[in-house]
């Protein structure tokens, strides 16, 4: 095979594998890693003319080209911060494909599929919990857009489909190969056979509970603000944040009725944090201003996002995100703020935190280039955080679950609150650093699989859009228009039955992992008795 034919089929995979984030449907991903898999067969074919190394600079290639063309958007905030994503998110993916490679190379052919399949899951499963988190272009993430064919993630989320995707792949590789090796009637009717049970049969199993699947009524009354600050050219001083608040609840009053149960408002609607002193809440100006509102209605009470700061004894007693000014000790917070009937705060800081701006990867080792983050608002350097999702608890006993921006895209961290107790998820965001861009429609779709896997209503308050409401089974519900100032009010319906997947979360990343881990010690056996 030509070089050139080899760079074409890696540039083919990785435009295939852009299509499902760029707005066309999931089953584009069922054939996008089928070049790489022909090349993986002739490196295979070829190993004593090629070492397994030659596979790696292919796979590269294909999933650099993944990676720019659908989170390109990243590079509106800093140019530098997208290329380090692009090059080590690539990096990690090219080196699980060189392992199945390998494995490829020393296992039987089944086997050898079987590890990249362990392998690729295990990655994505690792990139959950490691301290780069960029679970963006997890494979089970491309249908969610196509909720209709996905309503069985309430059982598997969304590894379900990725290993769906894998599987996929592999079969039809196979088919392809069967055909083109003129094999027997026999095994190309086995090939087919299970190619076509493994596309249909998920598929008639989700259209029939897309169908079937009917709410529990328990109506709440939602208004959600869309307040439309520009984060690239808002103000931060005290004259700046009054008026955010006199727009937020121009925007809520338009809205609310006496049969509101909650107000939504968005990620950091105060931004500035030195106005938000966390031991007095009580006192704050803009949260007495926000009671006096919700007790002009008979049931609202406020959920809203503020960039806050928190003050410790001395260092000893701070945790290592804490920083100091030279007088006071204190950590900042990316913060959700409830407000109940009675004036009272509940408080809930977000824990998964963007790379970069919010955190400061490894710092326990690297603190001494704290300074050196990727640029996409707020505050820089490590921001302090709470070590697992709490609900917040409204006067009648419901339990909302609190999701701030980045978390709605960790689905076991967001079945964590509904293990806690959430009836609702309300997601707050601020998607105006993206600009006009797949990056905020990315960002929404991924709400629609937090839906489907706990089988909970959401609302979704977005700073410059979208705004919207999703049902349980992941449909987008009176979708605002991106850039605009409004809010909209609905009705979704509490729920407090578990999921399957709620349950045991990612068990199929966990099988995985531990697959991987035998296939990996196997190769290590066999290099060292081959020596």
């Amino acid at each position: 095979m030509k070089r050139s034919y080899r760079l074409l089929l890696s540039v083919l995979s990785g435009i295939l594998l852009s299509l499902a984030w760029l707005g066309f449907p999931g089953w584009t991903l069922f054939v996008a890693f089928i070049p790489l898999l022909w090349l993986d067969r002739f490196f295979v074919l070829q190993k004593k003319n090629f070492r397994s190394v030659s596979f790696f600079g292919h796979a590269f290639l294909a999933v650099l080209i993944w990676n720019v063309l659908t989170t390109f958007w990243v590079a509106n905030a800093t140019l530098a911060g997208a290329l380090m994503a692009f090059i080590i998110n690539s990096a990690a993916m090219s080196v699980m494909w060189w392992l199945a490679h390998i494995a490829r190379r020393n296992f039987k052919a089944n086997l050898g599929y079987v590890a990249l399949a362990a392998f690729w899951i295990s990655f994505e499963y690792i990139h959950y919990h490691w301290d780069i988190e960029w679970p963006w272009l997890h494979l089970g993430n491309g249908f969610a857009n196509n909720v209709q064919l996905i309503q069985w993630y309430e059982y598997t989320g969304v590894f379900g489909g990725t290993l769906w995707v894998l599987v996929m792949n592999i079969l039809l590789f196979k088919t392809i190969l069967s055909i083109k090796e003129n094999s027997t009637v026999k095994n190309k009717f086995y090939i087919v056979s299970a190619s076509v049970f493994v596309l249909v049969a998920p598929i008639i199993i989700s259209l029939i509970t897309y169908s079937s699947y009917v709410e529990k009524e328990n109506p709440k009354e939602v208004v959600v603000v869309q307040p439309n600050i520009d984060p690239y050219s808002e103000s931060y001083d005290f004259s700046a944040e009054l008026l955010k608040m006199k727009k937020f609840l121009q925007l809520a009053k338009q809205k609310t009725t006496n049969t509101t149960d909650f107000i939504v408002g968005p990620e950091t609607v105060f931004e500035n944090p030195g106005y938000w002193n966390e031991a007095n809440l009580q006192s704050n100006r803009f949260i007495q201003k926000f009671s006096a509102f919700s007790k002009n209605y008979n049931n609202a009470e406020m959920v809203f996002g503020v960039s806050s700061y928190k003050i410790y004894p001395d260092k000893n007693s701070a945790p290592i995100t804490a920083r100091s000014n030279g007088k006071i000790v204190y950590d900042r917070f990316n913060t959700a703020i409830f407000l109940d009937r009675n004036g009272a705060c509940q408080v809930y800081h977000k824990s998964k935190l963007v790379v970069g701006v919010e955190k400061m990867p490894f710092m326990k080792y690297l603190g001494f280039i704290n300074d050196i983050v990727i640029n996409i608002g707020g505050t820089t350097g490590s921001l302090g955080h709470q070590s697992e999702p709490s609900n917040f608890i409204s006067k009648d006993g419901t339990q909302v679950a609190p999701v701030i921006c980045y978390e709605s895209v960790f689905g076991e961290y967001v079945a964590g609150y509904v293990r806690k107790g959430a009836e609702l998820i309300f997601i707050i965001t601020n998607d105006g650093w993206w600009k006009n861009t797949p990056g905020y429609k990315q960002h929404l779709s991924y709400a629609r699989l937090r839906a489907i896997e706990t089988r909970r209503s959401i609302a979704r308050a977005a700073n410059t859009g979208i705004s919207c409401f999703i049902n349980q089974r992941g449909d987008v519900l009176q979708p605002t228009n991106w850039w605009v100032e409004t809010a909209i009010n609905g009705t979704i319906n509490a729920n407090n039955t578990i999921t399957f997947y709620v349950m045991y979360g990612n068990y199929i990343a966990r099988i995985s992992l531990f697959i991987s881990i035998l296939l990996l010690l196997n190769l290590v056996v066999k290099r060292v008795i081959k020596r």
